[in-house]
C-alpha cells in the first residue's frame, strides 16, 4: 500500500464527503431505545440508518451488497456485505445510536447542531459512533482504490448499542449464515489514551445497573413532626450504600466484584500511564482549578480499567429544589451504576450486590433493591504476532508514533458476545473517544484529524490480515 496515496485518499473523503455527512447524522435525535422508548413511532432511528444506507450505496466498493434487516419490535441493523480475495472473514462493528442530549453544552453548542471549531467537529453521536460506518468503507475503499486485495468484510451497525445490545443476539442469529465466522474483528467504538498514536483496547470493563429503594412512610409529612421519630430514607440509603462502597476512599468493598488482574495488563498500564502522564486524569473536566489525585497514575488507570466502581446516576423522591419544603420524605430512590472488572461474572455480581443490600434491612423501613441489567466485560485473547506488527506499522506510518494498549473503563456489550461465540478471533477493538471528546455528556466532539489517521490505519491492518 502506498502511504501517501491512502492519506491523501482518505483525508479527502473525510473533508468532502464523511464530514458533511455526519453533521447531517448529528442533527437527527436517534436516542438509543432506553432513553426514547416510543424510538419506533417517532422515526428517528429509521431516519439515521437509512441516512447510513444512502451514502453507502454511492460508494463505488466491489460487489458491495447492503441492507437494512429488520425484526419487528427491534432497531433495524444496517448489514453491508463485501466480498473479497479471500474466504477468511473481518467483521466491521459500529452503533448509530445515540445517548441523550444531557446538560451543560457550551453556549455556542448544542447537541443536535453540528459545529466545526478547532479541528473538532461538535455533537451528539459524531464520535460515538456515528463516524464507523464511513471510517469501515472509506478503510475498504482505499484498498481497491490501489488494487490491494482484502479479506471478505461484513460490516455490522446496530441501533442498540447505548441500550445494551439487547437487540443485537436476534440478528446475530438470523444472520449467524452470513456472517460466517470472523478471523478478525474491527471495532471503531473505543477510547484512545491521545490523539497522537494508534491506540488499541484489550479489555472492557463489565456493566451492573439497578435501582435502590428505601420507604419510611405512604405520604410525606411535615419534617418538624416527624423527624427524630422517622428515620430518614436518605440516611437509610446512605448506610446501605456504605455495605458496598467506602465513602471515604470510593473504592467497592464487595469482594465478589473484585478479580486477580492479569499480569500483562499490568504491565500495559504502567506503559501507558508512562505514556500519557497526568492525561491520565487531567482529561476529564474538573470542577476544583489544580486537581491532585492521592494515586498514581499507573493505579488510576487500573482503577479505572480493572477494579469495580460505583456511580450514582440518577434518583426519585427528591423534590427540585424550588418544591422542596419542610417534609419528611416517603421514599428516596437511586439508580446504581456498577463498572466490573473484566473477567468479573456480571450475574454472580449482580446476586452478590443484591444479597448485601437486602440483608439485615435496618429498622422502620422497607428497602429494596432491584436488578435492571448485566452485561459481561471482555478481555482481549493474545495478540498474534503479525497483528501486533502491523498494528506498529499503522500507527507508525500514519501517526509517526508507536501503536498503545490499554484497557477501557466502558462496556460494548458487543464483545463480549463475540468473544464467546469466535474464541480464536483476533480484536482491533480501537476509536476516537480521546481526552475530553466527552461522549455521553456535553459538548461531545469528533478529532478530525484523528478519524482520518485512524481510518488509514485501518485500511493498513485489512491489507497485512489479507496478507499474514
Amino acid at each position: 500500500m502506498d502511504n501517501n496515496k491512502t492519506a491523501s485518499f482518505v483525508s479527502e473523503m473525510w473533508d468532502a464527503s464523511i464530514i458533511p455527512e455526519i453533521s447531517e447524522y448529528i442533527k437527527v435525535p436517534n436516542k438509543s431505545p432506553n432513553f426514547d422508548p416510543d424510538w419506533e413511532a417517532h422515526g428517528h432511528m429509521d431516519q439515521a440508518v437509512k441516512m447510513l444506507e444512502a451514502w453507502a450505496q454511492k460508494q463505488p466498493i466491489q460487489g458491495m451488497q447492503i441492507e437494512i434487516v429488520r425484526i419487528e419490535g427491534r432497531t433495524p441493523l444496517l448489514f453491508i456485505d463485501i466480498p473479497g480475495q479471500s474466504d477468511d472473514v473481518v467483521l466491521l462493528y459500529g452503533h448509530y445510536d445515540k445517548q441523550p442530549e444531557f446538560s451543560g453544552w457550551d453556549d455556542d453548542l448544542d447537541p443536535w447542531t453540528p459545529v466545526i471549531k478547532d479541528g473538532k467537529l461538535y455533537g451528539r453521536g459524531g464520535a460515538d459512533d456515528g463516524y464507523a460506518t464511513f471510517g469501515s468503507l472509506t478503510a475498504i475503499r482505499a484498498l481497491q482504490e490501489q488494487g490491494i486485495p482484502h479479506a471478505h468484510c461484513i460490516v455490522l451497525v446496530e441501533g442498540c448499542e447505548e441500550s445494551g445490545s439487547f437487540d443485537l443476539p436476534y440478528y446475530i442469529e438470523k444472520l449467524e449464515d452470513r456472517i460466517g465466522s470472523p478471523d478478525l474483528v474491527v471495532c471503531l467504538d473505543a477510547e484512545c489514551g491521545n490523539y497522537e498514536q494508534l491506540w488499541c483496547t484489550t479489555s472492557l470493563r463489565g456493566n451492573l445497573t439497578g435501582t435502590l429503594r428505601a420507604d419510611v412512610l405512604t405520604e410525606g409529612v411535615h419534617s418538624g413532626s416527624a423527624s427524630g421519630i422517622v428515620p430518614s430514607s436518605f440516611r437509610v440509603l446512605r448506610k446501605l450504600l456504605s455495605r458496598i462502597e467506602d465513602e471515604s476512599s470510593g473504592q467497592v468493598i464487595a469482594r465478589a466484584l473484585h478479580v486477580d488482574i492479569p499480569e500483562q495488563r499490568v504491565e500495559q498500564a504502567k506503559k501507558a500511564a508512562a505514556t500519557l502522564g497526568d492525561m491520565v486524569y487531567r482529561k476529564y473536566p474538573w470542577a476544583v482549578d489544580d486537581p491532585a489525585p492521592a494515586e498514581s497514575d499507573y493505579e488510576l488507570l487500573l482503577n479505572n480499567t480493572w477494579r469495580p466502581t460505583l456511580s450514582i446516576t440518577g434518583a426519585e423522591g427528591l423534590p427540585d429544589m424550588v418544591n422542596a419544603g419542610n417534609v419528611q420524605l416517603p421514599f428516596n430512590k437511586l439508580k446504581l451504576s456498577f463498572r466490573l472488572p473484566p473477567t468479573c461474572d456480571a450475574d454472580e455480581a449482580a446476586a452478590a450486590v443484591k444479597g448485601i443490600l437486602d440483608a439485615d434491612t435496618p429498622p422502620l423501613c422497607k428497602v429494596e433493591f432491584e436488578v435492571e441489567s448485566t452485561m459481561a466485560g471482555w478481555d482481549a485473547p493474545p495478540v498474534a504476532e503479525w497483528l501486533e506488527v502491523s498494528m506498529q506499522k499503522a500507527s507508525q506510518a500514519f501517526f509517526g508514533k508507536p501503536s498503545m494498549y490499554m484497557g477501557t473503563g466502558g462496556t460494548i456489550p458487543f464483545m463480549g458476545m463475540l468473544g464467546e461465540k469466535f474464541p480464536d478471533a483476533q480484536f482491533l477493538i480501537t476509536g476516537l473517544l480521546g481526552p475530553k471528546s466527552n461522549a455521553h455528556g456535553p459538548n461531545e466532539f469528533l478529532h478530525i484529524e484523528t478519524g482520518k489517521r485512524l481510518t488509514s490505519c485501518v485500511a493498513q491492518v485489512l491489507e497485512d490480515h489479507y496478507q499474514r
